[in-house]
């Protein structure tokens, strides 16, 4: 088991929160997620890091309902980044170009399912 203190000194805990949108204008503070993700020195997810430590980069989504569900973030050929939470695919979310967004603060990102992207912004970054 690799705790918190094994991590390289790229790893940071990233806190994303629903973006301004249809049914939420002034966002949502409490629907986002967690990520536990090794970042190079301009923000970007870092995949040569990422490919020896994939067990510990995790994401935790969470919603204003209370609800959280934990999985990894994984990548698959081609470079698309994903959010994986159960064994198969019908759980997964994608992330619109993660490889070339930026994680700092104010930043936003699209994360869902192929049908339904949701826009969010990069609340925190810190190391964890």
């Amino acid at each position: 088991m690799t705790l918190v203190t094994d991590l390289t000194p790229k790893f940071r805990h990233v806190r994303l929160l629903l973006a301004r949108e249809k049914g939420h204008p002034g966002g949502d503070q409490k629907a986002g997620y967690d990520l536990l993700v090794p970042l190079d020195d301009s923000g970007h997810l870092d995949p040569h890091e990422w490919k020896t430590h994939q067990a510990v980069c995790r994401v935790r989504r969470f919603s204003d309902e209370g609800s959280a569900q934990i999985g990894q973030l994984r990548r698959k050929p081609g470079g698309q980044w994903y959010f994986d939470y159960e064994e198969g695919d019908r759980d997964d979310e994608i992330g619109f170009r993660l490889g070339a967004e930026r994680f700092v603060i104010g930043e936003y990102v699209s994360i869902g399912k192929k049908d339904e992207l949701h826009t969010y912004q990069v609340a925190r970054v810190e190391k964890p």
